[in-house]
């Protein structure tokens, strides 16, 4: 057995030498068309040039991220299969869903965040609401009458929406899809009536109406979108992060590797300019900083699920 592992660690330790020696598996957490594949394809881009591999984006969406991060969390941990996570992935997740598969503090290795993002509170024009007031006296005229779609159960978009419940003391009806994209898809023929998601997801649709944002500042990339506090909802404020996971156990100097140059991407104005048109924003921490902030949403989350009175499914 001892013989085994120190084998183990001799060739871990020979891969990192010469790391990446072929092509990385990036798993996105969502089904294609939401706002996470941004930062993977402009991740993808960047490594390719970088490292002169290919990373190979493969998005899982379905059950609110959990297959994506199982995938992950019983990969090798040689630096070849990564994961882009969000938020709910490790925060809401493990209070949502019944007979998680894995533990997403103790399975999965922290590399880097990469964005930030506040939810915007969006609506089908055809619902005619022309304000969040507005919008919030129509859902109390009929109480569970009208849907919002989410990206599935333990999502941002999925507890925003009853947070926003709980703040604006409404009732809407959640439906659940495999990602943001979906999500808008029905949101955009007429079957929701409400999402709550990152800007880039609706910022270019003709017929979604953007009421407010969830954040105490306006977005810098649309000032003209209130807060919600200005909008007459003070106490919505929800903001999300995506990040790069690893297996638990990959080599220490193969993570800060990748932590570089994910920092060296987040740097480029190009890059930049590509995430404040989604109404992202960078997040650079070292991978340490960035396990705390994960270990530190955990706790702040699992109180917001419980106010919030959601079961596990």
């Amino acid at each position: 057995m001892r013989l085994l592992a120190a084998l183990l660690c001799w060739t871990l330790a020979a891969q990192a030498q010469d790391y990446p020696a072929k092509p990385i598996r990036l798993i996105v957490a969502t089904a294609p068309g939401g706002l996470m594949d941004v930062p993977a394809r402009l991740l993808a881009d960047y490594f390719d040039k970088a490292y002169g591999q290919r990373v190979v984006v493969e998005n899982r969406g379905g059950g609110g991220g959990v297959m994506a991060g199982d995938a992950a969390a019983k990969a090798a941990p040689d630096g070849y299969t990564l994961a882009q996570i969000q938020v709910g992935n490790v925060a809401i997740n493990p209070f949502v869903v019944k007979d998680m598969p894995f533990d997403p503090l103790a399975d999965l290795a922290p590399v880097a965040p990469l964005t930030s993002s506040p939810v915007v509170v969006a609506v089908d024009a055809r619902l005619g609401v022309g304000s969040l007031s507005e919008f919030i006296a129509a859902a109390k005229r009929e109480p569970g009458k009208l849907n919002y779609g989410s990206a599935g159960p333990g999502t941002i978009p999925h507890l925003a929406g009853e947070l926003f419940c709980q703040v604006a003391g409404v009732r809407l009806t959640p439906v659940h899809y495999r990602g943001a994209g979906p999500a808008l898809a029905d949101l955009l023929a007429g079957q929701v009536q409400a999402i709550f998601v990152g800007l880039g997801v609706v910022r270019t649709q003709s017929t979604v109406r953007v009421l407010a944002v969830s954040q105490s500042k306006r977005l810098a990339a649309a000032p003209d979108i209130p807060t919600a506090a200005e909008a007459g909802l003070p106490g919505f404020e929800l903001t999300t992060w995506f990040g790069v996971v690893a297996p638990r156990g990959t080599p220490e100097r193969i993570v800060t590797q990748l932590n570089r140059q994910i920092h060296a991407m987040l740097d480029d104005p190009l890059v930049q300019k590509r995430l404040a048109d989604g109404g992202l924003e960078p997040l650079k921490e070292t991978p340490a900083q960035f396990g705390s902030r994960m270990r530190r949403d955990h706790e702040r989350f699992r109180d917001i699920v419980r106010a919030a009175g959601l079961k596990a499914e």
